[in-house]
């Protein structure tokens, strides 16, 4: 092939992409750019119009002004992340493992139906029927148990320890379908042999899930966990409708750092220090993926 049919090639590449990528430049990059742009900015009520660069001083307020909030709110984030992966994980396991039961050979497809309703109703709708149906002080049917059994009933998202609690578990409601449905394909796909191997060798069921099962299951789940973890740490939707939403507060201030950048932006109307923290989240998110893009090509 000459270079004159390569180069009339590439143009021809070029252009029929072309409206994928002006698209995606519209709605992707110039966002991102544009919140660059502010983030060096003092644009605030007080400075809509007349805002002025400033440098980096938002990013210097964030990162070295320890009275911000800003690493409270991600340390907060970072534990959210660690105990939903975690529990998530160990639950999903087990979940995956009884379904694979053949006690459970019949009515298999009917829990794995009922499993795949709370991922299928709206997050907005669980949430509040969470919040509603189950914490409410009043109404909610966690109090009317403890009040049958003779206690007083709690105000469950009134501090911060049970706010989080109680936001946890709507999280894993909503995320543990996902999971287990990982987890169950997974499992179906090992040998069977490889179990039949390690009974003749006399490994218990807890041997044969250490030295069979997990193994197996890793490259299988790895990349589920890395989504999970993104989705997670970039939680707003459950501890803001929770605890957070205006007209709604429940007494407890559970700060993420998505919910410390939302209320810096839309509350305090502080936009420009709001995009300095959502420059550093989507830093932090892209070296994420370069790290564990790196250990991936390592493990193979």
């Amino acid at each position: 092939m000459n270079k004159k049919n390569l180069r009339k090639k590439t143009l021809i590449a070029y252009a029929a992409s072309a409206p994928a990528l002006i698209l995606i430049a519209s709605i992707v990059v110039f966002p991102i750019i544009y919140t660059l742009y502010i983030s060096l900015t003092n644009m605030n009520t007080y400075h809509w119009f007349n805002y002025e660069i400033i440098g980096l001083k938002n990013y210097q307020r964030a990162l070295t002004v320890f009275d911000s909030g800003f690493f409270s709110a991600l340390l907060t984030t970072i534990l959210w992340t660690v105990v939903n992966i975690v529990i998530q994980l160990i639950i999903a396991f087990v979940v995956a493992n009884l379904l694979n039961s053949p006690l459970l050979k019949h009515q298999k497809r009917l829990y794995e139906t009922i499993l795949m309703f709370p991922w299928a109703m709206p997050g907005y709708v669980s949430i509040l029927l969470w919040k509603t149906g189950m914490f409410n002080t009043q109404f909610g049917l966690l109090n009317n148990w403890v009040q049958k059994l003779g206690l007083e009933p709690q105000r469950w998202l009134s501090s911060d320890i049970s706010a989080f609690l109680c936001c946890t578990v709507v999280n894993l409601w909503l995320a543990l379908p996902f999971m287990i449905m990982i987890m169950d394909g997974g499992l179906k796909s090992i040998d069977k042999c490889l179990y039949e191997s390690a009974t003749i060798d006399g490994a218990g069921k807890l041997k044969q899930a250490m030295v069979v099962t997990i193994p197996c299951l890793k490259p299988i789940i790895g990349p589920s966990v890395v989504i999970t973890i993104f989705t997670t740490f970039k939680t707003f939707d459950v501890i803001y409708l929770m605890v957070l939403q205006t007209g709604a507060q429940t007494g407890a201030h559970i700060q993420t750092i998505i919910t410390y950048a939302y209320e810096n932006a839309f509350i305090t109307n502080n936009y420009g220090y709001s995009s300095a923290i959502s420059i550093i989240i989507f830093i932090m998110l892209i070296a994420f993926s370069v790290v564990t893009s790196r250990r991936k090509n390592d493990d193979a």
